[in-house]
């Protein structure tokens, strides 16, 4: 078997882990902390003179066990699993066993009480039950010896509230960045919805354009070729004067029609967006919650309008598909124009809550047409493009776009 594939393997798995593998890890190590710190003796400061944790049938052990693999189901049950390391832990502390990191299963419980929870319902009932315990901690350390050694009690007090408020942080920003994600979801459909809706005006307009162009000339070009069956062998000279204004008709609606079609290339009301345009971009993305970064490098020449449009709509779909896709995340976008060819750079630094990771959040956007659809325009004029995942995280997508046309290379 290849070792260096293997490294990338176990990225990848790990990468995919579920999360109970990760809260079942979580719990094993905070019971093999909790178990191995009150089975020590001695600290650096002031200790309480506690009861072994061997009396009662290693009553003691036992406590610190449950409270600790409670943790591998905190994010299914969190009030459950709150409401058993708390009472674990008053009576822990009530039958005098040793401090250390006893509470450490408790600590992890109500900082996840906190940010999984639904905000001001969880926090009254973190809040509520840390009073509880504070006060039961006190009433069992109030004949507690030596007398410096009721900071142990306070320590446990302040590590709880501190853990409520991580909590909450935490909860509060995966809100805000789910929000976000949605405004961005929002807009990413409104823009969806008035792209139909333009794609259909602009219907009406090319059907009202060869309607008024063709329609009256097709009409008379009808009327005139019936005129010139009906008196070809007993007119012949009106049947000339039939046939040459069919001619003359014709002639203009050729003319017309280019005219209607040279007005539907160059779509004088609104050019095609080019390079010039990335920072209105950029401001968008910036609205939907990205931290967008544009370095470019400006052509000694103006560049093609083919490659230009080509690039802005590639720097465009690459900034959706992070906005579809990651979320709130920082992007940079870098572009180097050369003698002959055109670079376009665009990474993201993939998803920076876990808390997307859970949700299904961050996949590279391998499925669609927005990939394809890139690839497609730069295959026309002659380049390339590569989009893959990065391995420290995010994705990236590298286009060449050559600024000779195709036929002048070939």
């Amino acid at each position: 078997m290849n070792l260096r594939v293997m490294p990338e393997r176990l990225r990848s798995w790990f990468a995919r882990r579920p999360a109970w593998f990760v809260d079942l890890l979580l719990a094993l190590f905070v019971t093999v902390m909790q178990v191995q710190s009150v089975s020590k003796h001695g600290a650096v400061l002031p200790e309480p003179i506690a009861r072994p944790v061997s009396d009662f049938g290693y009553a003691g052990f036992g406590l610190v066990v449950v409270s600790g693999l409670a943790i591998a189901v905190r994010r299914r049950w969190p009030i459950a699993v709150f409401a058993v390391t708390g009472v674990t832990s008053l009576v822990y502390f009530g039958l005098g066993f040793p401090d250390r990191m006893a509470c450490l299963g408790l600590f992890v419980a109500l900082y996840t009480l906190a940010a999984y929870g639904d905000g001001r319902r969880s926090l009254l009932i973190a809040g509520a039950g840390t009073a509880v315990l504070a006060v039961g901690w006190l009433v069992a350390g109030a004949d507690i010896q030596p007398v410096e050694a009721v900071g142990w009690v306070f320590l446990r007090i302040g590590a709880s509230v501190i853990s409520i408020t991580l909590g909450e942080s935490v909860r509060s920003r995966r809100v805000i960045a789910a929000d976000a994600q949605r405004r961005a979801e929002l807009a990413e459909r409104a823009r969806e919805e008035e792209t139909r809706a333009r794609v259909d005006a602009e219907r009406l307009r090319i059907a009202r354009e060869v309607h008024d162009t063709v329609a009256h000339a097709i009409a008379i070009i009808n009327v005139q070729a019936s005129v010139t069956a009906h008196v070809l062998d007993k007119r012949p000279a009106q049947a000339r004067d039939a046939l040459r204004a069919i001619e003359q008709t014709s002639s203009r609606a050729l003319h017309e029609m280019r005219a209607v079609l040279g007005v539907l290339r160059e779509d004088g009301r609104e050019p095609s967006p080019g390079l010039d345009q990335l920072h209105e971009l950029a401001e968008k993305g910036r609205a939907a919650g990205l931290d967008i970064s544009i370095e470019q490098t400006s052509a000694t020449s103006p560049l093609p309008s083919a490659v230009n449009s080509a690039a802005y709509r590639i720097v465009q779909e690459s900034i959706t598909n992070v906005i579809r896709h990651v979320g709130p995340t920082r992007v940079s976008v870098t572009i180097e124009a050369a003698s002959d060819t055109l670079h376009i750079r665009v990474t993201d630094e993939g998803v920076r809550d876990s808390a997307l990771v859970a949700v299904g959040a961050g996949g590279p956007p391998s499925s669609g047409r927005g990939i394809i659809g890139m690839r497609e325009r730069c295959q026309l004029l002659g380049g390339d493009l590569h989009a893959t995942a990065r391995p420290d995280g995010g994705f990236e997508v590298i286009a060449r776009l050559p600024l000779a046309p195709v036929a002048a290379r070939q």
